[in-house]
């Protein structure tokens, strides 16, 4: 037996992604060891700065080619599998992605003894009609069975400096004169920061979360996605106004804009299928502790946090005071 006095090392699979680099970023303050396993390592070496000399390493890595999976966990004491797409495009599927995707990241976890923190979502279940969902559902069933000591996290819909949420509306905000409200913007949804998803994940790795339990992240605020949208244009400083879209329509809609090559859709079928449903934090969490709060963490509130990124979509970017609405 070798003794080693070097911090344990964690394999973060997704670690150049949105929430990916916040979890880095996470792990790299409390001085693990890190090695990012991603598509394209090189476009990665933006994470190095983060971490001090030699801390964070990157392996070369793509949840469709198992032998890549194995060789990214080689050695590794935790595993962190931070993998998820919106869409589908091309090879890149929900089910190759993050179904199968997922039971190739746990199998390589078990195949060493590996400990596994897994992203998942609030809404997964493999029942579910939308095919996102009901992959993020096949996907926990498959990692519980693997691993079953692993730690799920489901976060809600998550926001930050890079997100595809708010973004993507201020961006349409900024050059339509309307927005839409799929369903009428009634669907609930609960915003986490993505630097609190980040900092759950931290205290996984840290073994201050119990094993074999799904945790349901969600913010602060428990918003409709109308609110959500009008939260959003107050920060940019526009008015716009609002068309509401019936599920079918929207869902039509969704659909031709998929056809499009080349384009990555503003709002996809499958998405729509997701808005049919709150997104939020069920009580049933809550009342057994699988929070956040019961974590110990605080969650962020979405006002004070949207306008240190969102300014870019201001009529004059961030010099654009407080006056008359564009």
């Amino acid at each position: 037996m070798t003794l080693s006095n070097l911090p344990p090392l964690v394999t973060v699979f997704g670690g150049s992604g949105f929430v990916g680099r916040h979890v880095v970023r996470a792990l790299a303050k409390r001085g693990y060891r890190i090695r990012v396993a991603v598509r394209r390592p090189d476009l990665a070496f933006f994470l190095q700065p983060l971490g001090n000399v030699g801390q964070i390493s990157f392996v070369q890595a793509n949840l469709r080619y198992r032998g890549s999976v194995d060789k990214a966990v080689q050695g590794a004491d935790h595993v962190v599998n931070c993998v998820g797409i919106l869409f589908e495009s091309g090879r890149n599927s929900f089910d190759a992605v993050q179904d199968f995707g997922a039971r190739a990241v746990a199998e390589a976890a078990r195949a060493v003894g590996a400990k596994l923190t897994h992203i998942s979502a609030i809404g997964a279940d493999a029942k579910s009609e939308s095919d996102y969902a009901a992959s993020k559902g096949r996907a926990e069933a498959s990692v519980q069975s693997i691993v079953p000591d692993a730690v799920i996290l489901r976060p809600s819909i998550i926001f930050g400096p890079e997100d595809g949420f708010f973004n993507k509306f201020a961006a349409m905000a900024k050059m339509l004169p309307v927005l839409p409200l799929v369903g009428g913007g009634r669907t609930r949804l609960q915003p986490v920061h993505v630097e609190d998803v980040a900092e759950a994940v931290a205290r996984s790795v840290d073994g201050k979360l119990a094993g074999g339990k799904i945790y349901e992240l969600g913010g602060r605020d428990v918003m409709s996605f109308r609110e959500c949208m009008e939260t959003m244009l107050a920060v940019v400083d526009r008015k716009r106004a609002f068309i509401s879209l019936p599920f079918a329509v929207a869902s039509l809609l969704g659909s031709l804009a998929s056809l499009i090559p080349f384009v990555k859709p503003a709002l996809t079928s499958d998405q729509v299928k997701l808005l049919k449903s709150d997104n939020v934090v069920s009580d049933a969490a809550k009342a057994e502790g699988r929070t956040l709060e019961g974590m110990g963490i605080s969650p962020a509130s979405v006002e004070p946090i949207l306008p240190t990124y969102l300014v870019q979509y201001r009529p004059h970017g961030q010099y654009t005071g407080s006056g008359k609405a564009a």
